[in-house]
């Protein structure tokens, strides 16, 4: 009898295959999902316990621990379940690493199944990032016998906490007398300053900060400058101003306010040596040799007055005629030879005016309240006794008296035109100046032919680019520019008078034929033309039969 078979498969042996994968399934679930173990679990005694158990082998099923493959829960999860205190304080160990990325998951740093004594922390101190919880170990690679340093030699058994005697106990080692007069100073806080990335010892680099140690400085103990710092924020605290140290130092009693240094170095704070260049009153000339006592009378700076005049009372030969600003003639260099720069008064000296010697204008040393004016020295050499007044400086300049040029763009008459040709002998007769009239008929006299019509107002129809020909203004209400001739002459209409005018020089009309013409359109009064013809256009009368208005 023939076996049933599936291809090279019989049907027992496929029912045997899917029983072993049964049994397998069900261990694997039973199992949590796991199916083969991997090693002992630990079993450290005296341990907190936590979920029931006291550590990993009192842990009955693997699902404890391990979510089955089809589950997409992760493990870590099932570590918080038990170790929920691990996540409680926000700046706790795991807190802080997790937050800044360097754990992403427990297996990170813990592991299991390495037996019942195996550690369930694992940590690698070359590459474990120290410094992200407050402490770097840049200078602590090394114990004080050389031996490498291991996490249990500052934390003993729980990693997450420190001791701060263990500084101590490492650091006598090194040097136990600078460590005692260290802490004696500082305090047993070393965390509260030191974050392992900082230079131990007696050896620290105080140029690296921003008040590096000089001279006597370099040599004064920490605890002088640092009395009762606590923390790093107390040495930063510090103050750094020479006062700070110095006050009880200053014999000056606070005269010189608390810049010590414009005065005293670190070198020596006897030896004073003051830069009066810095000062509100650089010494000069002179001044570079005067005792400091001469200024400074028992010993009073504050408040040193700085005039010339404070000092130099009893040099002043000019009795305080000048004033107290000596500085505009004196300087430092000498008290004598004085030299005053006249361009910083309120006559400053140009042309002429240079050469002449102070003791023709400043006669008898007199100076204050001297003339400024042209006529007070210039009276005797005006030649025309006064007729223009004292305002010389309108012709008269101070490079030559003589040579007088007036500009006759700033009296109440500018010269424009044809005036500008002018010779000034023709409007100034027997050089007359003050009083000359400025109307135009007074050198243009108004024709008879005008008949006084304009009275003085030549300007209504002559310039004076030329005086003719003349262009009467637009008040004319007969056009000027009428008939083919162009512009007319006022000559043109009125031949003889201006008050009278006449149309027949330009029109070929018999007086006879201008009145047929008219009383044929029944116009009997024609002979004022320009009543009818305003504009001298033929068709602008419009009257009716009759008409005589």
């Amino acid at each position: 009898m023939e076996t049933s078979r599936f291809g090279c498969l019989s049907v027992s042996g496929v029912l045997a295959a899917l029983i072993v994968i049964l049994v397998v399934a069900v261990i694997t679930i039973f199992q949590g999902g796991v199916l083969f173990n991997p090693g002992e679990l630990n079993a450290e005694e005296g341990l907190q316990e936590l979920g029931g158990v006291r550590n990993h082998a009192d842990i009955p099923r693997c699902a404890a621990c391990h979510a089955p493959f089809w589950s997409a829960q992760p493990m870590d999860e099932r570590c918080l379940a038990c170790h929920v205190d691990l996540l409680v304080d926000p700046q706790g160990f795991h807190n802080v690493m997790m937050a800044q990325g360097e754990l992403t998951t427990c297996r990170d740093c813990h592991t299991d199944h390495n037996g019942p004594t195996a550690s369930l922390t694992t940590l690698d101190l070359t590459s474990f990032p120290h410094d992200r919880v407050g402490f770097s170990l840049l200078g602590h690679q090394n114990r004080a016998t050389g031996s490498p340093f291991a996490c249990s030699d500052c934390h003993a058994g729980d990693y997450t906490s420190f001791e701060l005697d263990i500084c101590g106990s490492c650091h006598s080692q090194l040097d136990e007398p600078f460590l005692q007069a260290h802490v004696q100073v500082f305090g047993q806080d070393c965390l509260a300053c030191h974050d392992g990335v900082d230079t131990y010892g007696s050896d620290f680099d105080h140029t690296q900060t921003l008040f590096p140690l000089q001279e006597r400085h370099a040599e004064l103990e920490c605890a002088e400058c640092h009395p009762a710092a606590r923390s790093r924020a107390d040495l930063q605290a510090t103050p750094q101003e020479c006062i700070a140290c110095h006050a009880e130092d200053d014999a000056h009693a606070g005269e010189f306010g608390e810049r010590c240094g414009g005065c005293h170095s670190m070198s020596s704070w006897q030896d004073v040596e003051f830069d009066h260049s810095q000062a509100a009153f650089p010494l000069t000339g002179a001044h570079l040799e005067v005792n400091c006592q001469d200024c400074h009378m028992d010993q009073l700076f504050a408040g040193t007055p700085q005039e010339c005049f404070a000092c130099h009372t009893e040099d002043d030969p000019h009795e305080g005629e000048f004033g107290e600003r000596c500085g505009e003639c004196h300087n430092t260099a000498s008290w004598e030879g004085a030299e005053f720069d006249h361009s910083l008064s309120a006559f400053p000296l140009t042309g002429a005016h240079l050469d002449v010697d102070c003791q023709i204008c400043h006669i008898d040393n007199l100076f204050i309240g001297t003339p400024q004016d042209c006529f007070a020295c210039h009276s005797e050499d005006d030649a025309h006794e006064g007729e223009f007044g004292e305002r010389c400086g309108e012709c008269h300049n101070t490079a030559s008296w003589e040579g007088a040029e007036f500009d006759h763009s700033l009296s109440a008459f500018p010269l424009t035109g044809a005036h500008l040709q002018v010779t000034c002998q023709q409007c100034h007769v027997d050089n007359q100046f003050a009083g000359t009239p400025q109307i135009c008929s007074t050198c243009h006299a108004d024709p008879d032919y005008h008949l006084g019509l304009f009275a003085e107002s030549c300007d209504r129809c002559h310039t004076t680019q030329a005086w003719s020909p003349a262009t009467y203004d637009l008040l004319h209400t007969f056009p000027i520019n009428h008939g083919e001739s162009g512009m007319s002459s006022c000559q043109t209409c009125h031949p003889a008078w201006l008050n009278v005018y006449t149309c027949y020089e330009c029109h070929e009309h018999s007086p006879a034929e201008i009145e047929s013409e008219h009383r044929e359109e029944g116009i009997s009064d024609f002979q004022d033309c320009v009543r009818c013809h305003p504009t001298g256009r033929e068709e602008e009368y419009e009257g009716g039969e009759g008409g005589d208005d």
